[in-house]
């Protein structure tokens, strides 16, 4: 960078000069941006887009012959955004991802700053995580948490593959970039005990039973009658809220948009979402990534229950929270 005086500024007899100037000593004129630093809505640069569990569990079991978990991290398939330019986050903040374990295998230990959970979609007992040397069993429909900064692995002592869906949000923290990431000098913690009533465990069983006695609220954008949800803890992580979501089939929820960026993971039955004109049509185990400031709504079908994950409580937390209903 050039080193310019005060006076060799001062003596420019052009705006011409003095933009070539500026450039030089890495600044440049406000009132001649070359683009605005601000507009009168949000400017949406990722897509709405749909991922199928058929697809993926076809992928992952390929996967399984072809990878282990000493060669891999994580077996898992990144769900990017197709947009120019990414090619790992899901939404601007969050990124979602399919997971599987074979039988027998354990997946090493670590720890990051990201929050993460997952959404089971097949496991039988004897599937696992260890957070903390705590073990918090998995099966189809729970959500499992792993807060930033938790020893983390998981295990299968079964006898069938389990597969689960991750959402976490490493975007955000790379845009923020206080990242830090540490593998555990065991690689998979070895004492391990039960964990009774974890709060880092949301069974389906009562998750279930909160749906069922859940009141229909006529305010919220489920429209009443035409859905429930329920919150996953108060929110589930600093940066995440979690809502278990039952929708009524054959009838639409209210279209709305926010600026929180939404993510769908299908945990049972089947219907569909639309986003501003565009129909995607879901069953259980697809993800659905609704980025912020997207009218959308959803058709339920027989069954159909939704985890909607959410960086709402981060949004919140900056004052950027908003919301429409048409």
């Amino acid at each position: 960078m050039n080193t310019l005086t005060q006076d060799e500024l001062a003596r420019v007899n052009s705006l011409d000069e003095l933009y070539g100037k500026l450039a030089n000593v890495g600044m440049g004129p406000g009132w001649n941006k070359p683009a605005p630093a601000m507009w009168a809505q949000p400017r949406r640069s990722f897509q709405p887009v749909h991922f199928s569990y058929r697809q993926a569990k076809g992928a992952l079991d390929a996967a399984g012959r072809l990878i282990s978990t000493e060669l891999a991290e994580r077996r898992n398939l990144i769900l990017f955004n197709p947009v120019e330019g990414n090619t790992y986050a899901t939404t601007r903040t969050l990124v979602s991802a399919y997971q599987m374990i074979l039988p027998g295998e354990h997946a090493r230990a670590h720890r990051h700053v990201p929050n993460a959970l997952r959404l089971i979609l097949d496991a039988e007992p004897g599937t696992y995580t260890v957070v903390d040397g705590k073990k918090v069993s998995m099966l189809p429909g729970d959500v499992v948490l792993t807060p930033n900064w938790r020893w983390h692995g998981h295990g299968n002592d079964s006898k069938a593959p389990a597969y689960w869906i991750d959402f976490l949000d490493v975007p955000l923290v790379q845009m923020l970039e206080p990242m830090f990431f540490e593998l555990h000098e065991e690689g998979f913690e070895r004492e391990i005990a039960p964990a009774a009533d974890s709060p880092l465990l949301f069974p389906w069983k009562e998750t279930e039973q909160k749906l069922n006695e859940a009141p229909p609220d006529p305010n919220d954008h489920l429209g009443g009658h035409f859905g429930v949800q329920v919150e996953l803890g108060d929110p589930a992580l600093d940066t995440i809220g979690l809502y278990m979501m039952r929708l009524a089939a054959g009838k639409e929820t209210k279209p709305y948009k926010t600026t929180a960026n939404n993510i769908y993971g299908v945990a049972q039955g089947h219907g569909a979402t639309v986003v501003e004109g565009r129909r995607f049509e879901w069953e259980r185990g697809d993800v659905i990534a609704v980025p912020s400031w997207y009218e959308h709504y959803h058709q339920g079908g027989e069954g159909s229950v939704l985890l909607r994950v959410t960086d709402a409580p981060a949004m919140a937390s900056l004052g950027l929270l908003r919301s429409a209903a048409s």
